[in-house]
C-alpha cells in the first residue's frame, strides 16, 4: 500500500512538472530555445511572385538561415507555437503580457506613438520578448493566432529572445522610451513593484523618463548578451547614424524600408559611417530589393566587429522624431547569416 502511494505520488509530480511548461521562445519543433530569428520573404522577389508567407529561420542550433517547412500564417511554425502560449494563457493572473504596434490590428494608428512593434509574455520565472516589423500583428488574444493579409507583400523580420524574470524590469524601462502603442495587456498586481513602467503603460499612462535615450545590457536565459537601444521622440536623429554606429564603434550596413521619397541617404559625415543596403539575397537564392523589404536590421561593415541589430526604425526623416529601438548582439552565427544577406549597398 505504501509503495503504491509512493508510485502514485511520483507519477503526480511528474505530470505536474510536465504540464507546467516554462514560457519561452519555441523553435520549429515546439521546444524551448534561447532565441530565434525569422525573415519573412516578400511576395515579389525581383518581379518573381511568391506566396508571401514563406520564411527563413535561424536559431542557435542552425549555422545559417534555412527555409522553413512551415508558413508564417500557420500556428505550427516557431512564431505560431510561441504566440500560442499567449493565446492559451492570457487569462492567467500568474503571468504578464503586452502587445504593442504603431499600426495595431483593427484600430487606428496615430503617429504620436513610437514606431515600434512587439509582444512580451513572462511569469516570475522567465518569458519572451518578441520584436518585429509586421503592421497589424499579432491579433488580440481573444482572436487566436493568425497572420494579416497586409503582412504578405513585403519582407519582414522577427526576433524572439527568452529572458529570465530579472531582465524584464530593464526591458520595462526601455518601453518607457519606446512609447509603444499598446492595444492589449495585463500586468497583475504581484508584478507591478518590479515593472512599474509596464504597469503605467498598460494603465494608459506615460512613464517619466530621465534622458532622451536609454541603452540597456540584457542577457538571454542561456547567457547571450544583447544591447537594447531605445530612443524617445525627444531624441530627434537617425538612430543608426547618430547613435548606434557611434556607440558600437563600427561602420554599419543598414537594411530598412527604402520605399518612401523622404528616405535618408547613406551618411559618412560622422566618424562611423552608415550605408544603405539596396538588395538582399538569402539562401535559395531568395533575392529582393530593399523597397520590397519592410524589415529593419543592420550589420557591421567589417567582419571583425560582427555586430548585428534588429529593430523598429527605418532610415527615414519622418521617423527621426519618433520613439523606436534596436536590439544588438555580437554573435558570429547571426552576423554571418545577415552579412551574407547583403547583396549590394550604396556608399556615401
Amino acid at each position: 500500500m505504501f509503495m503504491l502511494f509512493q508510485l502514485s505520488a511520483c507519477c503526480l509530480l511528474f505530470l505536474m512538472g510536465f504540464s507546467e511548461a516554462v514560457i519561452s521562445c519555441l523553435n520549429e519543433d515546439g521546444q524551448p530555445v534561447d532565441w530565434f530569428i525569422m525573415y519573412k520573404l516578400p511576395i515579389y522577389k525581383m518581379e518573381v511572385k511568391g506566396s508571401g508567407v514563406d520564411y527563413m529561420y535561424l536559431d542557435p542550433s542552425i549555422m545559417d538561415f534555412q527555409i522553413s517547412k512551415y508558413t508564417v500564417n500557420s500556428s505550427t511554425g516557431a512564431l505560431g507555437r510561441t504566440l500560442t502560449q499567449l493565446y492559451s494563457g492570457y487569462t492567467s493572473n500568474s503571468s504578464v503580457y503586452m502587445l504593442y504596434n504603431d499600426a495595431p490590428p483593427e484600430l487606428k494608428y496615430p503617429s504620436k506613438y513610437g514606431h515600434t512593434k512587439g509582444v512580451l509574455m513572462f511569469d516570475q520565472d522567465q518569458g519572451f520578448w518578441l520584436t518585429h516589423s509586421v503592421p497589424h500583428f499579432p491579433p488580440f488574444p481573444e482572436r487566436n493566432y493568425s497572420y494579416p493579409l497586409t503582412g504578405k507583400y513585403y519582407g519582414q523580420t522577427l526576433l524572439c529572445i527568452t529572458f529570465n524574470y530579472t531582465q524584464f524590469p530593464h526591458i520595462s524601462w526601455q518601453l518607457a522610451y519606446l512609447n509603444p502603442r499598446v492595444y492589449n495587456c495585463s500586468v497583475p498586481v504581484a508584478f507591478r513593484p518590479d515593472i512599474g513602467e509596464m504597469a503605467q503603460i498598460c494603465d494608459g499612462k506615460t512613464p517619466a523618463i530621465k534622458n532622451r535615450r536609454s541603452l540597456q545590457k540584457l542577457q538571454s536565459v542561456q547567457g547571450q548578451t544583447f544591447f537594447s537601444f531605445a530612443k524617445s521622440q525627444n531624441y530627434v536623429d537617425d538612430i543608426y547614424t547618430g547613435w548606434v554606429a557611434q556607440a558600437l564603434g563600427t561602420d554599419l550596413l543598414v537594411e530598412s524600408w527604402l520605399h518612401q521619397a523622404h528616405q535618408l541617404p547613406s551618411n559618412c559625415s560622422l566618424p562611423w559611417h552608415v550605408m544603405n543596403i539596396n538588395a538582399v539575397c538569402l539562401p535559395g537564392p531568395q533575392m529582393f530589393r530593399s523597397y520590397e523589404d519592410h524589415s529593419k536590421w543592420c550589420v557591421s561593415y567589417t567582419f571583425k566587429d560582427q555586430w548585428t541589430c534588429l529593430g523598429d526604425l527605418n532610415r527615414d526623416g519622418g521617423q527621426a522624431g519618433r520613439g523606436g529601438g534596436l536590439t544588438c548582439c555580437q554573435n558570429s552565427v547571426i552576423y554571418k547569416a545577415f552579412r551574407k544577406a547583403m547583396a549590394s549597398y550604396k556608399h556615401c
